[in-house]
């Protein structure tokens, strides 16, 4: 979690609380937080008698170190600032990293309705590059960050998903095998990718390889949680077992659990 000035110097406030308080503003960035969520944030459960006082030292400080490098914009000298109870941080969304993503994404997905397959590509491309790492990942989270961390963890991995989904449509079949490999290691009970795999592998002339990932995945999910493979992914199995059945499934993202199609 960083800020850059126009000359590329970094603002990060060195004081844990300060850096915990400026990850929550910046994740909310053009929204009113509250004081009370502020101190929800910082002490959960537990906040100190001089909580609200506390809090305004820290805006303080991370105020401090936002003034301590000149930008050559005024467009937001004072970004920071109080209203009604709460604080807003105010920014231009082209220069902030979530809301960048956010917008270049939308304009996959409408690249994708459109049926522009290699535009969308692109697009997701574009918006997964801005990923340095997991987010705020210097910054230990409250209630209220851990829960943003988690959902802007989901919407990468989607976003991913919808990449290779669109790369799979374009044929790129054999260029996404490495990383689908990688991929089933980092998330080995992620149906999604799974189903991408196995589709990649059977249209690269692997279909035992496909019936094998298949396999794998269905005994960790049976040893680790009780749970057999979709419905969707069972059957698309099935096809791959018996190629006349059916042409090869095509995927279609649903989040968590694979989805198939056929045709």
């Amino acid at each position: 979690m960083m800020i850059t000035h126009d000359d590329g110097a970094v603002v990060l406030p060195s004081a844990p609380k300060c850096k915990q308080l400026l990850a929550l503003f910046l994740l909310n960035v053009n929204a009113l937080v509250t004081a009370d969520a502020c101190v929800e944030e910082l002490w959960h459960e537990a906040p100190p008698k001089s909580a609200l006082s506390t809090l305004q030292t820290y805006v303080l400080q991370i105020r401090r170190s936002l003034r301590s490098v000149p930008s050559s914009s005024s467009a937001h000298a004072e970004p920071l600032i109080t209203r009604n109870r709460g604080y807003l941080f105010t920014a231009d969304p082209e220069d902030v990293d979530h809301l960048r993503f956010e917008h270049i994404t939308a304009e996959a997905r409408q690249a994708v309705r459109k049926g522009d397959d290699e535009l969308a590509s692109r697009r997701f491309i574009e918006a997964l590059g801005l990923w340095r790492g997991p987010v705020a990942a210097d910054v230990r989270p409250g209630p209220i960050t851990a829960a943003h961390r988690v959902g802007l963890e989901e919407a990468r991995l989607s976003a991913l998903e919808q990449r290779i989904e669109a790369d799979l449509r374009l044929g790129r079949h054999r260029a996404l095998l490495d990383e689908l490999d990688d991929l089933v290691v980092q998330y080995p009970e992620h149906e999604n990718i799974c189903a991408q795999y196995m589709i990649a592998l059977s249209r690269s002339g692997q279909v035992d390889r496909a019936l094998e990932v298949y396999r794998e995945l269905r005994d960790r999910l049976v040893g680790k949680l009780g749970l057999e493979p979709s419905q969707a992914l069972h059957e698309l199995s099935v096809q791959l077992h018996n190629p006349d059945l059916a042409p090869y499934a095509q995927y279609r993202h649903s989040p968590g659990r694979a989805t198939v199609d056929s045709g």
